[in-house]
């Protein structure tokens, strides 16, 4: 196993990645992870305090499946980045980024294919940028309604009254760009240089873009995913005829397989809990029949 460090570019953007697989293996399968929302690095960490490795364990594993993996960091993890991109940072961006990588790799005569696994907002991401552009497609814990649903079911859970709040702040976006005031309490979500980029995201509805994809899909989902429950991978489903849908006993939002609410929490900050083993064979399974 071998890992290569890879520095893409989109205009002054950096976009850096790893590429690790198999010197033994000639002309490989080729994985490209899509991250989800968040400054997600190419390990599936967002600090030096959050660090589940999620993204890293999946590609180890992969790689021992004779399977090669390019992960890397979104521009919002990018520290070099962050002037060039607001206020203006748009979902479009990361599907801009997502076509570097795929226009790279497919001039790379190591490869024999390549497979999109877009995990939560990547799974949409990577269904904007595929376009028949590449060999596979597996939507990862990824939503089957716009966003907007998703937050105000979220913010209801908790609190009934925030999540009022923040539909009614959505259906004012849908008639402008701005909200003139915004409660303090949802300002991480309605932050004003925020709002025409969660604006433009709630407008695209996944069931909608599923429907376009020409390649073979796979839809994963673990049953003890609290933060995208399984009927968005149902509705994904319904809205692809021949895709394949696959929900994981046990795993969570972060891949890995917990037994309990404690377990999936402490999850989303520390390594030890393990990828589920099911996922990975699952995938290795879908792109290596």
């Amino acid at each position: 196993m071998i890992q290569e460090d890879i520095a893409l570019k989109n205009g002054t953007i950096d976009i850096p990645g790893t590429l690790t697989y198999d010197t033994e293996i000639t002309e490989q399968h080729l994985v490209i992870y899509v991250h989800g929302s968040g400054n997600v690095d190419r390990n599936g960490n967002q600090s030096a305090l959050v660090t589940p490795n999620y993204i890293r364990a999946l590609s180890d594993s992969l790689v021992q499946r004779g399977i090669a993996f390019y992960r890397y960091d979104k521009r919002t993890a990018t520290a070099s980045n962050i002037k060039k991109m607001l206020p203006n940072i748009s979902i479009s961006d990361f599907v801009a980024d997502l076509l570097i990588a795929i226009d790279h790799f497919k001039q790379d005569p190591r490869f024999s294919s390549i497979t999109l696994i877009g995990h939560s907002q990547g799974s949409l991401i990577a269904l904007l940028a595929e376009n028949n552009a590449v060999d596979r497609y597996i939507s990862l814990a990824g939503a089957g309604r716009t966003i907007d649903k998703i937050i105000v079911e979220q913010l209801n859970a908790s609190n009934k009254e925030i999540g009022e709040m923040a539909k009614g702040y959505f259906k004012t976006l849908q008639n402008k760009d701005t909200i003139d005031t915004v409660d303090p309490l949802l300002l991480g979500l309605f932050n004003p240089y925020m709002q025409k980029f969660i604006k433009y995201w709630a407008s695209i509805d996944p069931t909608d873009q599923i429907k376009k994809v020409k390649v073979p899909t796979l839809i994963l989902h673990g049953d003890a995913d609290t933060q995208v429950p399984v009927t968005d991978a149902e509705a994904l489903h319904r809205a692809k005829p021949g895709s394949k849908l696959v929900i994981i006993p046990k795993m969570n939002h972060v891949l890995k397989t917990v037994n309990d609410e404690t377990e999936n929490l402490a999850s989303y900050t520390n390594e030890k809990y393990p990828l589920s083993s099911i996922l990975v064979d699952t995938i290795a399974n879908f792109i290596k029949p």
